[in-house]
């Protein structure tokens, strides 16, 4: 870059630096986001714009927690959520659309790309990886670069390490020897390095000794969130998590413009550096997307605290991406608004849908966003505030993709991330294994006791799901089955269709009176009785 070029993009910063003085939010944090714009923005909008309108969802999103019955008839009454606090948002949609849009990291929204991937096989050490092969591994790479219209694998190489740490993670002989094989591949475009991150020290001489674009996991695996995000919030963790890698850019970029005494001169006699200035702009950036996420986390709260008083159970369903959840959440609701997809994160908006289980009851599964191996921890602390609902769910379902020769690999990796978000034990013991596509195995038998054989595609096992998933639900919630006797002329059977589950009306007819056998939680009772008297409870 030469110093005339530094010179004109400083020229194009200074309405936003500008802006940055002018422009506050509601609660009085200034910002500003028009950062290091970029020549790839329109296509990487474009491209985002279209994968999203060709494999759009057509689910309810209800921003991480609020539930929005499809009818007043789904749930047994009148009144759906009503998400109060709405005209108080941090951002408007408009401010959310703008923070989403305006910065793309260089080169991630190229219209396509032809990628070159390498997988680094760790011979030894802490980064060995035990549980899997550099085989599969490169394979889910594979899979991940497919996962993005217009992009294509057009050569691939699985190349050992005795040196993951180093600034170029090959010794040198190896190193030679994958330059001479990109330098020799006719087309390339980019070099995805499947490594969680590069420091932006390696990224930067990959760069210039290959001379394309140097992509990573987490690079990757956000511009894939980046293309499936719908929601106001998946928006704003996505640029949250963005943060990291326009950091590493920055610092490149004021490497090259120091090698010219660019980088560190003063601009416009403001006292501080360019590469300073940058800094603070990024920083505030970062303060108003967690204001804003923070905003939201409360409005979450209080749509928890709507969902609770009305007592529906909430069961979370989970696993590794592409483990077929939605399959499993359609087949279990009648839900014919969801759409699944064979492809790595389809689901990133949580999503929930109102299902019944054989006793009548009704619950609400929440799909969730899908897990995946050798994330940084960076990432998926972006995406805290869309796992927190899964804490306060009353089950967990954790869905494994049994046919996948990585099974047991994921596993371990789902269960390490629960740990991580410090999952509470009581929602760890009381969770279903579920072990889903046994269509694709012939005469599967589980060597798990607990773990429940389905097919979520053919419909195989359910029942005894739901069956599991109701033992559970009674146990999580303190909810009884009691006979109650009711007077006909009186409101108590109505009053209990509303408030219980009702499962049965034995009527006397001569007597005026009926048996009713339902399902109803501690508190419901407790109304009950106040209501309509302590007589009239048979133990069941």
């Amino acid at each position: 870059m030469s110093f005339l070029t530094a010179l004109r993009r400083i020229s194009s910063w200074m309405p936003v630096l500008q802006r940055s003085c002018t422009r506050s939010c509601q609660v009085g944090a200034r910002a500003t986001c028009r950062l290091l714009h970029t020549p790839d923005h329109a296509h990487a909008v474009n491209t985002c714009q279209r994968q999203r309108g060709a494999t759009s969802l057509q689910t309810r999103a209800f921003g991480l927690s609020a539930f929005r019955p499809k009818s007043t008839d789904d749930l047994g009454s009148s009144n759906g959520f009503h998400e109060e606090g709405e005209d108080e948002d941090f951002l408007e949609d408009s401010e959310v659309e703008e923070l989403f849009q305006q910065q793309i990291p260089a080169g991630i929204g190229e219209e396509q790309h032809r990628v070159f991937i390498v997988h680094p096989d760790v011979k030894w050490g802490s980064r060995k990886q035990h549980l899997t092969t550099a085989e599969l591994m490169m394979a889910e790479a594979e899979g991940l670069v497919n996962t993005l219209e217009n992009w294509t694998v057009v050569d691939k190489m699985i190349l050992s390490t005795k040196t993951p740490e180093k600034k170029r993670i090959f010794g040198k002989g190896n190193f030679q020897t994958l330059t001479e094989r990109i330098r020799q591949t006719a087309g390339i475009t980019a070099v995805f390095v499947n490594v969680e991150r590069l420091t932006p020290l390696s990224e930067r001489d990959f760069e210039e000794v290959w001379g394309v674009k140097v992509f990573d996991r987490y690079s990757v695996v956000l511009h894939i969130f980046r293309c499936n995000a719908r929601t106001k919030e998946a928006k704003l963790q996505i640029s949250l998590a963005e943060i990291p890698l326009l950091r590493s850019r920055l610092k490149n970029e004021m490497a090259n413009l120091d090698q010219q005494g660019g980088g560190s001169r003063y601009i416009g006699g403001s006292g501080e550096t360019l590469y300073e200035i940058q800094q603070r702009l990024l920083k505030e950036r970062e303060i108003k997307i967690r204001l804003a996420l923070e905003r939201l986390r409360k409005k979450r709260h209080l749509l928890r605290s709507q969902r609770r008083h009305r007592e529906f159970p909430v069961v979370s369903v989970l696993g590794y991406t592409n483990c077929g959840k939605t399959t499993l959440i359609k087949a279990l609701t009648g839900d014919t608004g969801l759409q699944p997809r064979n492809q790595l994160f389809a689901t990133l908006d949580v999503t929930v849908h109102a299902g019944q289980l054989p006793s009548h009851m009704t619950v609400l599964y929440v799909d969730t966003i899908g897990f995946l191996s050798q994330l940084p921890h960076q990432l998926i602390d972006s995406f805290a505030a869309t796992l927190e609902d899964i804490k306060h769910s009353d089950l967990l379902i954790h869905v494994r993709d049994i046919s996948h020769p990585e099974t047991a690999s994921q596993k371990v990796n789902v269960l390490n991330v629960l740990k991580n978000l410090q999952m509470p034990d009581r929602l760890m013991n009381s969770m279903i294994e579920v072990h889903n596509k046994t269509d694709l195995l012939t005469n599967y038998e589980s060597a798990e006791l607990a773990a429940l054989p389905i097919s979520a595609l053919e419909g195989r096992g359910l029942e005894q799901l739901k069956e599991a998933v109701e033992e559970e639900i009674l146990k999580a919630t303190g909810k009884q089955i009691l006979d109650l006797k009711v007077n006909l002329s009186s409101p108590q059977l109505s009053w209990l269709y509303k408030e219980a589950t009702v499962q049965d009306v034995q009527v006397d007819a001569d007597e005026g009176s009926a048996v009713v056998k339902v399902i109803i939680s501690t508190a419901a009772h407790g109304r009950y009785k106040k209501l309509f008297g302590k007589n009239g409870v048979f133990s069941h």
